[in-house]
């Protein structure tokens, strides 16, 4: 196999989507109004600032940047509070045998989230030191659908863009991988993830078998 491997995090590794619902839903009802699963679907690949606009948005209020600064202090924490307790068994379906077969057979692999708790995450799944590089919302200036995590990933890996998969289940981060010439591999519907090279259901169906064809 002579391609790299870029994963996203969120709903590909592991899923803390559910996490970051409850703690912008928290948010959003101290507010005053309710927030959706269905909108928080939009949230998916974008960043912390941008979700916060999104969401007073969505409610119709207006603050200051302080306040701003205090919301999005209060959604993290809320957020690791609820990650403090996780382990290996979050793993989505099929991740940690193809995590294991991409070992076996020296495939490179990275991360590439746009979070700023990536590693805390990866430290709770014991999974750190099996990524050759990760990248995260540390690193980055600029959030998907702009490529910068996925170049930084390519050029920490030493591969070229066009010679890297990109796994993801967010429209902004389908649209980064494919701006660059990387191979996109979509994980969900293919109502959202329409623009994705390659689409599957689940991440059951990730195997190395399938990476390996592509």
């Amino acid at each position: 196999m002579n391609k790299a491997i870029i994963f996203d995090l969120d709903g590909v590794i592991v899923d803390t989507a559910k996490y970051h619902y409850l703690a912008w839903r928290k948010i959003a009802l101290d507010l005053g109004f309710d927030f959706s699963e269905v909108q928080n679907e939009m949230l998916k690949g974008v960043s912390r600032v941008q979700s916060l606009e999104f969401l007073l948005e969505s409610g119709n209020i207006q603050l200051p940047q302080a306040r701003k600064d205090e919301l999005l202090h209060a959604k993290n924490q809320h957020y690791l509070s609820l990650i403090s307790d996780m382990d290996a068994s979050e793993m989505l379906e099929g991740i940690p045998q193809l995590l294991q077969d991409l070992r076996q057979h020296q495939v490179p692999f990275a991360l590439g989230s746009a979070s700023k708790n990536a590693r805390l995450i990866l430290d709770s799944l014991n999974l750190t030191d099996w990524f050759t590089a990760i990248v995260d919302g540390n690193e980055v200036t600029q959030a998907k659908p702009d490529p910068e995590v996925f170049l930084i990933a390519a050029q920490k890996l030493g591969y070229k863009p066009e010679d890297c998969i990109v796994v993801e289940d967010s429209q902004a981060g389908i649209q980064a991988a494919n701006a660059v010439g990387m191979t996109s591999v979509g994980i969900g519907s293919k109502e959202v993830l329409y623009e994705s090279q390659f689409l599957l259901e689940n991440t059951a169906q990730l195997t190395f078998e399938f990476l390996k064809e592509l």
